[in-house]
C-alpha cells in the first residue's frame, strides 16, 4: 500500500444544536454571530407556513431585523443568489439565515459567501484552488435550519448551483461556507408530505452510502456513513408512514447530517448523474439519487463486495453479501413509494449522450469505487431509465 494513500485533510462539523423545540434558540444563535439584522432565505413555499412565521417572529421579538427573501428554485441557479445578494447588500444584512431544504440551504450559503465578493459567482467553482479567490472579509456568517432530512447541507462546505446558460450544476466551495451555528429541530420537519419526506431520506442514504464505498482513506467519516445507514434503515419508513413520529424525524435529521459529514470522503456516480439530470430536467435530487441508487450500486459491484458485506452484517440483513444490500434498497425503495425507472417521472434517452458525458466530468465522479467513461454513464442512465438491473 502506497504511503501516499494517507495522505488526507480531514475537517468535521460545526456547532450543532439538536431537539425538538430548538427553533427558540434561533436568535440567540443569530446573537452569538453578530448578527442584527439577519437575511432570512427560504424557499417560497416555506414562505407561506407558520413555522416560518414563527421563526421570524423569534428573531423580531428578540429586536432583531429580519427580511425574508424566498425567491429560490428547487435546483437553486445562480440568478436566485444574485438577487438574494441584491436584497442582502439593500438591506444591510449582516448574516444569513439559510432556513429550509437543500435549495434553501445552498442559496443561503452562497448568498453569505457573495455578500460582498467582486468576482462571478463561477469563479469559486470547487475546481483545483479557486477557494483561495474569496475575499473572506466580504463572507457573512450563516445560521442553517434544515426542515428536510436529506441534503446534510447545514454541514457542508459547499453550494450547488444551477448554471442555466451553460446547463449544467457547479459546485461552490470554500471552507467557510460551513454554517458557524446548526439548529436540527423535527418540530420543524412534522408536516412534510410523504413523498418528499422519502425523496430527501433516500438522498440522506445515498450520501451514506456513496461515502461508506468511496475508495479514500478516511476511517472517521466510514465509520460515520455506516451508522447513518443504519438510522435510515430503522427510521425512514417510520417517518413516512407516520409523519408525526417526532423520534423518527429527529433521527432522520441525524441521518442527514451525518451522510453530509461522510460525504467528505467523496460521493459517485449517483450524484455524478443525478447533477447533470437536476440541470437538464430541474428534477427534485433525491428523487433522482433514490431511484439511481440499485443501478450504480450493481454497476459498482466488482468494487464494493466487500463494503457491502461488512453493511449486511452491521444492518443485521438475512445474509451476509452484496445481493442482501441491494434487495434491502429495492425493498425500501418500493416500501416508501419511490419509482423504480426515470422514465417513470419522465426521463428518457433522448439526451442519453449529453448526459454521459456531463457525469464523466463531475467532481462526484472522481471518488466512485470505478471509473466510468462517458460511454459508461451513458449506459448507466439508460439502464435507470428503462429499468434494467442485469448487468
Amino acid at each position: 500500500m502506497s504511503a501516499d494513500k494517507f495522505h488526507m485533510n480531514w475537517n468535521y462539523p460545526t456547532a450543532v444544536r439538536v431537539g425538538p423545540g430548538r427553533i427558540a434558540d434561533l436568535a440567540s444563535a443569530c446573537r452569538e454571530l453578530n448578527m442584527h439584522k439577519p437575511l432570512l432565505v427560504t424557499d417560497p413555499g416555506l414562505a407561506q407556513l407558520p413555522l416560518l412565521e414563527r421563526a421570524v417572529q423569534i428573531c423580531r421579538d428578540a429586536g432583531l431585523e429580519v427580511t425574508v427573501y424566498s425567491q429560490i428554485k428547487g435546483n437553486p441557479n445562480g440568478q436566485n443568489v444574485a438577487n438574494g445578494v441584491e436584497v442582502l447588500r439593500e438591506g444591510w444584512h449582516d448574516g444569513v439565515i439559510a432556513f429550509g431544504g437543500g435549495s434553501a440551504l445552498d442559496a443561503g450559503k452562497a448568498i453569505a459567501l457573495m455578500a460582498g465578493q467582486r468576482r462571478p459567482i463561477w469563479d469559486f467553482e470547487d475546481i483545483g484552488d479557486n477557494y483561495l479567490r474569496v475575499d473572506v472579509d466580504g463572507m457573512v456568517p450563516v445560521v442553517a435550519v434544515p426542515t428536510t432530512a436529506g441534503t446534510g447541507s447545514e454541514v457542508g462546505r459547499s453550494s450547488v448551483i444551477t448554471d442555466e446558460e451553460a446547463q449544467i450544476k457547479r459546485i461552490i466551495f470554500h471552507p467557510r461556507m460551513l454554517p458557524a451555528i446548526v439548529i436540527l429541530d423535527p418540530e420543524l420537519t412534522l408536516e412534510l408530505p410523504q413523498k418528499i419526506t422519502a425523496a430527501t431520506g433516500m438522498d440522506a442514504l445515498s450520501h451514506n452510502l456513496e461515502a461508506f464505498c468511496s475508495p479514500l482513506f478516511h476511517p472517521m467519516a466510514e465509520g460515520i456513513a455506516l451508522e447513518g445507514i443504519r438510522l435510515v434503515k430503522e427510521f425512514l419508513p417510520r417517518a413516512v408512514s407516520d409523519g408525526t413520529d417526532l423520534d423518527a424525524r429527529q433521527q432522520m435529521l441525524v441521518a442527514s447530517c451525518m451522510g453530509a459529514t461522510a460525504f467528505q470522503r467523496g460521493l459517485g456516480a449517483m450524484h455524478a448523474l443525478a447533477h447533470p439530470l437536476g440541470a437538464l430536467y430541474d428534477a427534485h435530487h433525491g428523487l433522482l439519487n433514490a431511484i439511481l441508487m440499485p443501478y450504480v450500486l450493481q454497476a459498482n459491484r466488482a468494487a464494493v463486495e466487500q463494503p457491502m458485506a461488512r453493511l449486511a452484517r452491521y444492518l443485521d440483513l438475512p445474509g451476509a453479501g452484496f445481493d442482501n444490500v441491494l434487495n434491502w434498497v429495492l425493498a425500501l425503495r418500493e416500501q416508501i413509494g419511490i419509482p423504480h425507472t426515470l422514465g417513470e417521472i419522465g426521463i428518457d434517452t433522448a439526451q442519453a449522450e449529453k448526459v454521459g458525458a456531463m457525469a464523466e466530468v463531475d467532481p462526484s465522479a472522481g471518488t466512485n469505487p470505478l471509473s466510468f467513461d462517458a460511454a459508461g454513464y451513458r449506459e448507466l442512465f439508460v439502464r435507470a431509465c428503462e429499468g434494467s438491473l442485469a448487468l
